[in-house]
């Protein structure tokens, strides 16, 4: 199986972690020359609150790809592929986190989705739930998880 296309999933918690993600990423996509998909999944609540902070007109013509493309984490994770030579877009979705990036995954046809998190006690999870452990018992493709420092 040819790695042509990475999907990175990022949300608003991922900001910390940005070195882990671009390093997980460049080691895994640079040598197979992969395009990598640098995606942010908000909720509705978070969607709202960033389309106002852009300053478009309203939450109906803010269009989830550009104001994606808008966040600081999603620009800085970009440039860093840029840099590196590596071809690069954006998606962005609203939702539930775990259910819209599987859903982009199998829109972009992805071959990998990395995803960020930390680490978290078996009860933190089961109370709380877990995005990361959402996207790999349902993404169409392995799944790579990046862990922060802590």
């Amino acid at each position: 199986m040819a790695l042509e296309t990475v999907l990175l999933a990022v949300g608003p918690n991922d900001a910390d972690r940005i070195d882990e993600l671009a390093d997980a990423v460049l080691d895994i996509a640079s040598p197979a020359g992969a395009t990598v998909i640098v995606a942010h999944v908000f909720t509705d609540d978070q969607y709202d609150g960033v389309v106002d902070r852009l300053e478009f007109e309203s939450t109906g013509e803010a269009d989830p790809d550009e104001v994606a493309d808008r966040h600081t984490t999603v620009r800085e994770l970009v440039s860093r592929f840029d840099d590196a030579g590596l071809s690069t877009q954006v998606r962005g979705a609203v939702g539930n986190h775990g259910e819209q990036i599987v859903s982009l995954a199998e829109a972009t046809q992805s071959d990998l989705v990395v995803v960020g998190g930390r680490k978290r006690s078996p009860t933190g999870k089961a109370v709380f739930g877990s995005t990361a452990q959402e996207v790999m018992l349902n993404a169409p493709c392995p799944v790579t998880f990046v862990r922060g420092e802590d």
